[in-house]
């Protein structure tokens, strides 16, 4: 009996914590675009738009997503246009899409995912997460819509060649924000962009040491990573 109660211990522990749903959705140019749905526990609760780096696709949040729904959140993490193969898949829209895409031509992907997630939950506060590019798009998100309740954005950079600015749109967020990056040279640029953040509540992490680009910081091994997560449960804990 031991044995077997052991087994069944085994087994729970090592059960997936969260399913995803897959889901796609039409930007407003038309394009397809694909993604994995973390439903939280509450449907009034916050949802995390999570948005992935250059060359990478939603696959950057499959061990991300399931602890932020532990932490009581809904996580949309989707496929921009913008993007490759990661964690042996391809990106879904990229490939479909049979084009060559810009940073900038993803806008649309995001403003999509905000739009789908605000139908999917018309009571929640939605919050747009980035990573690399993706992390500079979500200002420009913030700063164009009013439906952006907060805003992180890890490792963000003029990316766009001033087209758009993100430092001007920085200017426009009034949201809480919260911004990290690697370290060394990443951390001045993202300094640059923390100031300009019009929002009274903001802030910037920086790791001790190197730490890693975009939000992959969350991947790292147990006790590298530890500091990124306190970090940013801190602020996510004012929107629970």
């Amino acid at each position: 009996m031991r044995f077997i109660a052991l087994l069944v211990l085994l087994v729970i522990g090592t059960a997936p914590a969260t399913a995803q749903e897959p889901v796609s959705f039409t930007t407003s140019d038309g394009i397809t675009v694909y993604g994995d749905y973390y439903a939280g526990p509450d449907v009034k609760g916050p949802v995390i738009l999570a948005f992935h780096q250059a060359d990478f696709n939603r696959l950057e949040y499959r061990e991300i997503a399931p602890r932020l729904v532990k932490s009581g959140f809904s996580v949309l993490a989707i496929d921009q246009r913008s993007g490759g193969n990661y964690g042996g898949e391809d990106n879904r829209t990229a490939k479909e899409s049979k084009a060559f895409w810009t940073y900038t031509d993803a806008l649309p992907d995001l403003e999509a995912a905000l739009k789908w997630a605000r139908a999917k939950h018309p009571q929640s506060k939605i919050l747009a997460w980035g990573s690399s590019y993706s992390a500079s798009l979500v200002i420009v998100l913030a700063a164009k819509s009013k439906d952006v309740a907060g805003v992180l954005a890890f490792s963000p950079g003029e990316y766009f060649d001033g087209k758009p600015s993100v430092r001007n749109a920085a200017k426009k967020v009034l949201v809480p924000a919260f911004i990290t990056s690697s370290g060394g040279k990443e951390v001045a640029i993202a300094r640059l962009i923390f100031k300009a953040l019009a929002s009274s509540h903001k802030t910037q992490f920086v790791p001790e040491g190197f730490g890693v680009h975009g939000s992959s910081a969350l991947l790292q091994p147990q006790g590298k990573s530890d500091e990124y997560w306190a970090a940013v449960g801190a602020f996510l804990a004012k929107f629970k």
